[in-house]
């Protein structure tokens, strides 16, 4: 008996213990989240949250790729766009409304932006090329005109626009 009565004392203690203050929240209700991300939950800023912080900016700020291959990615680049080009591979899209799930296999279309590079910096593109299409409908004035990402293996250059 005298066991039991010890461990629900012990169990009963921190419910029954003084409540933090209104700028601290209390450790238990805490949720698992990183360490920088528990910097912004106490009253006033740690020695080693500001340290933190700094590398944070240090390492978004980093330059990965050098000056010398963006350039060149872009200059390689640079004579398509402006090009007209026929796709080689079966490329099905859903994005143009008026003709849902379009095979543009064998379809010209104008290459009108290289995105593989931005600001200066190489990103992730996976499709970095813009390509314009035209497609004429039955029953329609003006054909439908949509913009499609595209590799570059899924075209091939035919000539000047």
């Amino acid at each position: 008996m005298a066991i039991m009565a010890a461990t629900a004392t012990a169990v009963a203690s921190p419910s029954s213990s003084t409540s933090p203050g209104p700028l601290q929240p209390s450790p238990r209700f805490l949720p698992p989240v990183s360490t920088p991300a528990r910097c912004h939950l106490l009253p006033k800023p740690r020695r080693w949250c500001a340290r933190l912080h700094i590398e944070r900016r240090v390492a978004v700020g980093s330059d990965v790729s050098s000056s010398h291959d963006v350039a060149a990615e872009e200059a390689a680049a640079a004579p398509k766009v402006g090009k007209r080009v026929r796709v080689t591979v079966p490329v099905r899209v859903h994005h143009v409304a008026k003709a849902p799930g379009l095979d543009l296999r064998g379809m010209e279309g104008v290459v009108k932006q290289y995105i593989g590079v931005w600001k200066g910096k190489r990103i992730t593109a996976n499709l970095p090329f813009k390509v314009e299409f035209e497609l004429k409908l039955d029953g329609q004035d003006k054909p439908v005109r949509f913009i499609t990402h595209l590799r570059e293996q899924e075209f091939e250059i035919l000539g000047e626009e």
